[in-house]
């Protein structure tokens, strides 16, 4: 999300804000047991879903730990996993840049939202295929302008440790998608996993002085794409969507007729950048690159009833976007 070094001038504190739309439950279990069901814990639905939905399956028990969500993408065990949160200012600097005043106040009251500040989660998604574990963006970690770093502990609870991870896809390189990627000592957080980024992308990210200490650590890790590649065959492909970053990438993960779209930072708030796309985002490197993406981006999610996981809306992130008039709404799936 954050350009330059890392650093934000308008995010502070956090909250998080669960929905609810279809029947998806959470899941906890003892730690002894959790790895053995994450790869079973989903089973059959027998009837249709209304045409908002794809198909998602129950989990086996209703209890469940609050910073993890388990769901299905077709045959594809995935889960959700909460790092934390931003808060950032509504002062006109940071969403609506150019607005006037009121304007970003006006559609969070009308969503039922406090007017003094947007508020941000910060959710990487791993999902299992096989014998591969996908970790889709690392979170935040000590970054300053986040109150985050509890990915670890929400992978712990989803049953997967650190070395299991076989392949991370980095959306874009700011501090709450890669944050993650090393320990607070330096050192590889995913020691066996292989890190896919955009070629643009890893060029803009050795390029920025502020990164040199990660770069030179995931070096040897690095298996760079270009924009819009198939990274895992009938799995995992990516998509272009520049404008935030040099080489900003969604994820498209499928599974059968089943698919989800990662979608990074193509959008930041569920409310103000869904409603407002094409309104000026602070964080978005080539402003009006981002605005187009992200109109014809939301445009196509509506059209196509595309299934999204969206790594900053409120936990879990996963939903739909649908029209409303000339613009857009966000309708969540979760708890």
């Amino acid at each position: 999300m954050f350009s330059g070094s890392q650093t934000s001038p308008s995010v502070a504190s956090l909250n998080h804000n669960p929905r609810e739309v279809t029947p998806m439950v959470r899941l906890h279990v003892p730690a002894a047991l959790s790895a053995l069901l994450l790869g079973v814990m989903l089973s059959g639905y027998a009837g249709p879903l209304p045409a908002a939905t794809h198909a998602v399956q129950q989990a086996a028990s209703p209890a469940g730990h609050p910073d993890i969500f388990r769901f299905k993408i077709g045959k594809l065990d995935a889960v959700a996993l909460k790092d934390g949160d931003i808060d950032a200012a509504n002062d006109g600097k940071t969403f609506g840049v150019g607005q006037p005043n009121g304007a970003v106040s006006a559609l969070l009251a009308a969503a039922g939202q406090p007017t003094d500040v947007l508020h941000l989660s910060i959710q990487p998604l791993l999902v299992r295929s096989g014998k591969r574990v996908l970790l889709f963006d690392t979170g935040a970690a000590d970054a300053s302008f986040a109150r985050a770093g509890r990915l670890p502990v929400s992978m712990r609870e989803a049953g997967v440790a650190p070395a299991q991870v076989t392949d991370i896809f980095i959306s874009h390189r700011h501090q709450d998608h890669t944050g993650g990627l090393l320990t607070r000592g330096g050192a590889l957080a995913f020691p066996n996993a292989v890190i896919h980024i955009s070629a643009p992308e890893w060029e803009a990210l050795k390029k920025d002085g502020g990164n040199a200490a990660l770069v030179a650590a995931i070096t040897p890790k690095v298996e760079t794409f270009e924009p819009g590649a198939t990274i895992l065959p009938g799995v995992v492909n990516a998509v272009d969507v520049r404008g935030h970053t040099p080489g900003h990438s969604a994820y498209e993960i499928t599974s059968g007729n089943e698919r989800l779209l990662y979608i990074g930072d193509v959008v930041h708030h569920y409310v103000v950048s869904v409603q407002r796309p094409e309104w000026t985002v602070e964080y978005d490197e080539d402003a009006p690159a981002a605005q187009s993406t992200r109109r014809a981006e939301l445009k196509r999610m509506a059209e196509n009833n595309e299934r999204v996981y969206a790594v900053h809306f409120p936990f879990p992130g996963l939903g739909h976007v649908t029209k409303q008039g000339d613009s857009f709404v966000w309708v969540p799936e979760g708890p």
